[in-house]
C-alpha cells in the first residue's frame, strides 16, 4: 500500500492481516513422542516408615516399553549416590541418548558429570512442572495406589523387597493402554481352548495374574 502512495495505520494492517501460525517449534509432547526410544526419566519419591523415618526411592524409567531399568532405596540420598545409580542402570554401553529429570538440587554436579561421562544429554523440566515428566509421575502414582497405600513399611529392607515384588508384577503382568493393553515384558494371549482360568497371587495377594491352565 505504501508503494502505491496509500498510508495505512499499522493497527489496521494488523487487524486484517491473516494470522499465519509460526512454523511450530517442537512441543514438549512432540519431543517426548519423537524420542521415546532414546529417552529415560528419573525421579525420587518418599515413603514414610512405621517409625516415621523417611525413605527415598529412586527410579529410572525407559519410555518406550515403560520398563523400570533400575531402582534403589536410601535414607540419605546424595548427588554421588544418585550418580552411582546411573552406572548400575546402564552397564555395557546401553545408556540412552536423553535423560529427563526435574531440577531438584538432590542431583547436583556429580550426577550431571556422571550423565555426561555416559554420553547422556540431560533434559531439565521447568520449575514445579511435574506434567513434563508424565511417564515416571504416572508410575509413581501407580506404585502408591496399587501397592504402598495398602501396606506398612518397616524399614529399607522391607521397602526394597516390596518394590521388587511390585515391579515383577508391573513388568510381567500389569497391562498398559499405551502399550496396546500389553505388559512391559509382553504377554501372549491365551485362547479358551488352553484351559480354565486360574488366579496367581502377586505382591503378597494385593494383585493377581490370571492365566489359563489345562486340566
Amino acid at each position: 500500500m505504501l508503494k502505491l502512495g496509500i498510508e495505512v495505520s499499522q493497527a489496521t494492517v494488523a487487524k486484517y492481516m491473516v494470522n499465519h501460525r509460526k512454523p511450530p517449534s517442537q512441543t514438549w509432547r512432540t519431543f517426548l513422542e519423537n524420542h521415546v526410544k532414546q529417552l529415560v526419566s528419573v525421579d525420587f519419591f518418599v515413603v514414610p516408615t512405621i517409625t516415621f523415618r523417611i525413605l527415598y526411592v529412586f527410579l529410572v524409567l525407559a519410555h518406550d516399553r515403560r520398563r523400570v531399568m533400575h531402582f534403589n532405596v536410601t535414607e540419605h540420598p546424595t548427588a554421588e549416590w544418585a550418580a552411582a545409580r546411573l552406572v548400575h542402570a546402564f552397564p555395557w554401553d546401553k545408556a540412552p541418548r536423553f535423560l529427563l529429570r526435574d531440577r531438584d538440587s538432590i542431583y547436583g554436579a556429580a550426577f550431571s558429570a556422571q550423565a555426561k561421562s555416559l554420553d547422556i544429554s540431560e533434559v531439565l523440566t521447568a520449575f514445579r512442572s511435574p506434567w513434563q515428566t508424565p511417564y515416571v509421575e504416572r508410575l509413581i502414582g501407580s506404585i502408591r495406589r496399587e501397592c504402598l497405600n495398602h501396606v506398612v513399611i518397616l524399614n529399607e529392607i522391607s521397602l526394597r523387597h516390596l518394590m521388587l515384588s511390585y515391579l515383577d508384577y508391573y513388568h510381567g503382568t500389569r497391562s498398559h493402554l499405551s502399550l496396546g493393553k500389553d505388559s512391559p515384558d509382553g504377554r501372549v494371549a491365551q485362547p479358551p481352548e488352553m484351559g480354565k482360568i486360574i488366579a496367581l497371587p502377586k505382591v503378597g495377594g494385593l494383585h493377581h495374574r490370571y492365566e489359563r491352565r489345562a486340566g
